[in-house]
């Protein structure tokens, strides 16, 4: 091993970077272009393996490797003539535009054929009728997907003459992952069976300590596990891998709403676009975050830094270490939006907007070998039907600055990458065992946090933890959800059978005693979607993390609760990791449920109706579980109870249509669901707010009491029920399936 440096990593303590002898540090310009960000790349994996994401200081090191000579190119493939705009040959989608209305020479829009409306989560707006194109460098274009209904998605081999693809032979047939040679042909199909699998590309080489030889596999985005999103818009999809023969076919991600837009990075790791929808804090819409994990779907992690940009999407790292998004508070109906950056060696704090809204809107940035991308753009027509179509331009992220390099009118070209062969990224080592069914979290020290100088969160404010199972419907019970009012309307009162919001149904994995250092460590089900909640002396949650997961075996770590990304941990050996694991590991049919109609209602009807009938205070708590019907704007509609009702009704005056960037849950009158400590109705159990420093909206509002002698005092352990419900998600149904609870008949969908 060869020594490169000594990395300062934080207050305490050194990290220590080797490499092998013979390894070429000129990494492919995928990750970065340069020695230093190899290094970078190296020991942030390193890092993360042992659960740690630290600040990474490259002093002596990157001024050695700076000098380092660029990356040699290889030669690109023989074309005739030459191009004063690109001088390597680029292989893209096209997609057809709408016809000519009929008799007449005005288009109806720009908007592909088949194309649907996007406004928000990561749905591939693009689909019917595209085709792979390979444009070389003197201006000629040649078909590569000859034969198929649609084709899309091109990614790149490492040699440079290969590509992978998504396509369909007929319109009823599902997409499949295929490869071709840039000649056009060896043509193979490499799923068969694995759901509709889109956006293909390549892994770098994968091995465990006792496979014989490593292997290569590629990534893509599947629906194959049939489970819908947590809004019911539509059937979720996931990151999946397989073997280059198609076999072996794994699922990576674990989120309840769609994953994509996977990018392959230099230190062999995966950037890719996250639906986060676990908590209602952005409102039903969510966000879109761009995250960053291993190919085998372990050590997942927030990459980029938080905005007030709702959205961000199709990331990729440019040859001069610039990290590339397309984000929006609403993405437009093709999905396009402004370009946003971070850099590759600090992703968490360095945030910078690249284009302006006057610019255009732009889809799909890829590396270009002299540090800038390749990226489609559309202008902005002056008017609604004005006939504008995306094509290929080169970005320079330094000014910001477009060069136009390929439109046809008639088409959209998107997905476009530079065809020219690449240094392999870093292979990766696999500690994944599909025979434990089981892995286990831990984390050092959930005092620790980002909150900053709002509040300090000591042993005296947390006292336990949480541990929440989502489970997501099936695409055969997708008509659990109501039809949202409109189709460009995402801000919506939506519902399904088992209550207000449209969220998943959760149950608990169980809870535990946090340690005095504040550390903890459990064991869950491995592939299992899960939240974990930080709670008071009263149960309640302070903080809440979205959905994570461990895969098979995996052991991950954090540092804190929400902690800054860029810190390092103290060197101590932390109390939890001294003793086993606390196991959360009950079978399915014996995790606990809260739900309204079995656990709440029983106690409004013995204590609270009494004081909240038809002559008394509002809201109206009487009835039982008498049905009222629930209707949404598809004239759809679901039957819960006057209680239920009053008690999760919008705030009053909130707006019908907030703005693109108007944060905030829909529903808070007297329940935000998922969020017990700013519940109106919490306070007035428990005769004060309890809303925190950091809750900026409800801290110092006002509250009813409770009258005093007018009602009977509720329990603690009652007034734990209303705060696990609330922080549960507030759901009328929170019981998996029917059951034999009385109740259950009046939840059901009617016409």
């Amino acid at each position: 091993m060869g020594l490169y440096g000594i990395i300062n990593v934080g207050k305490r303590g050194t990290f220590v970077v080797c490499r092998p002898m013979a390894t070429d540090w000129r990494t492919n310009e995928q990750a970065g272009g340069h020695g230093w960000e190899s290094l970078r790349g190296m020991a942030f994996a390193l890092s993360e393996r042992c659960g740690h994401r630290v600040l990474l200081c490259l002093f002596a090191a990157a001024l050695t490797l700076a000098a380092l000579t660029p990356t040699a190119l290889s030669s690109p493939p023989s074309f005739e003539g030459a191009s004063s705009v690109i001088t390597w040959p680029i292989v893209f989608t096209q997609i057809p535009v709408q016809p000519l209305r009929a008799g007449g020479t005005s288009p109806t829009s720009a908007k592909p054929t088949g194309g649907s409306p996007v406004s928000y989560g990561l749905d591939l707006a693009f689909g019917p009728s595209g085709r792979v194109m390979l444009l070389s460098p003197n201006g000629k274009t040649r078909l590569l997907t000859a034969g198929f209904e649609s084709a899309s998605d091109p990614s790149v081999s490492f040699d440079g003459k290969r590509i992978l693809f998504a396509g369909r032979r007929g319109e009823s047939e599902p997409w499949n992952i295929y490869e071709i040679e840039l000649d056009g042909n060896h043509l193979r199909q490499i799923t068969r069976n694995a759901g509709n699998c889109r956006c293909p590309s390549y892994q770098s080489m994968l091995y465990t300590i006792d496979s014989p030889d490593p292997w290569y596999q590629i990534t893509f985005v599947s629906d194959l596990a049939g489970t819908m999103t947590e809004d019911g818009r539509r059937v979720a999809r996931h990151l999946y891998s397989c073997k280059l023969d198609g076999s072996d076919v794994q699922r990576i991600t674990y989120n309840l709403s769609d994953d994509g837009d996977p990018f392959l990075m230099g230190d062999g790791r995966i950037l890719y676009a996250s639906w986060q929808r676990g908590l209602l804090s952005h409102g039903p819409e969510g966000r879109v975050s761009i995250f960053g994990i291993n190919i085998d779907g372990t050590d997942y992690a927030l990459f980029a830094e938080p905005s007030l940009t709702r959205n961000r999407r199709m990331p990729c790292v440019t040859s001069r270490g610039v990290v590339l998004f397309i984000e929006a508070h609403r993405f437009a109906w093709d999905g396009s939006g402004h370009v946003g950056s971070v850099s590759f060696r600090r992703p968490l704090k360095t945030y910078r907007r690249i284009t302006k809204p006057s610019d255009g809107l732009f889809y799909g940035p890829s590396p270009w070998p002299d540090g800038r991308a390749l990226i489609s753009r559309r202008s902005l027509g002056k008017r609604a039907n004005d006939r504008v179509t995306h094509g290929i331009c080169l970005l320079d992220p330094r000014s910001g600055s477009v060069q136009p390099v390929y439109d046809d009118p008639g088409y959209h070209e998107i997905q476009a990458k530079a065809v020219r062969s690449l240094h392999r990224p870093d292979g990766r080592s696999s500690i994944v065992n599909r025979q434990d069914p089981n892995g286990k979290f831990y984390c050092m020290d959930v005092f620790l946090s980002d909150l900053g100088g709002q509040t300090q969160l000591g042993q005296s404010e947390i006292r336990r933890l949480r541990v929440l199972e989502g489970i997501a419907a099936g695409d055969s019970d997708s008509d659990v959800y109501l039809p949202p009012p409109g189709p460009r309307d995402p801000w919506f009162a939506g519902a399904s059978r088992n209550g207000l919001p449209p969220i998943v149904q959760r149950r608990i994995l169980g809870e535990l005693d946090v340690m005095e250092d504040g550390s903890f460590q459990i064991e869950v089900p491995a592939n299992t979607s899960i939240q974990l909640q930080t709670l008071d002396k009263n149960g309640m949650a302070l903080r809440s993390c979205g959905w994570i997961w461990a895969r098979n075996r995996e052991r991950r770590g954090c540092i804190g609760c929400h902690e800054d990304g860029e810190l390092a941990p103290e060197n101590v050996f932390v109390k939890a990791l001294q003793r086993p694991a606390v196991q959360l590991t009950l079978p399915a049919n014996r995790r606990r449920t809260v739900d309204f109609r079995r656990d709440v209602m029983p106690i409004i009807d013995k204590k609270c109706v009494g004081c909240h009938d038809a002559d008394g205070a509002a809201p109206r708590l009487d009835g039982g579980l008498a049905a009222v019907p629930f209707a949404s704007g598809s004239g759809k509609k679901v039957d819960f109870n006057r209680a239920y009702l009053g008690l999760l009704e919008p705030p009053a005056g909130a707006p019908q249509r907030p703005k693109p960037n108007q944060y905030g849950a829909l529903f808070g009158r007297y329940v935000d669901p998922g969020q017990a400590r700013t519940s109106r109705l919490i306070w007035h159990l428990f005769d004060r707010n309890t809303s925190r420093p950091w809750d900026t909206t409800t801290v110092g509002d006002r509250f009813k009491k409770i009258p005093k002698g007018n009602a009977t005092p509720l329990t603690e352990s009652e007034k734990r029920t209303f705060v696990e419900w609330i922080d549960m998600g507030a759901l009328w149904d929170g019981i998996p399936g029917p059951d034999a609870f009385s109740g259950h008949s009046t939840a059901a969908t009617s016409n």
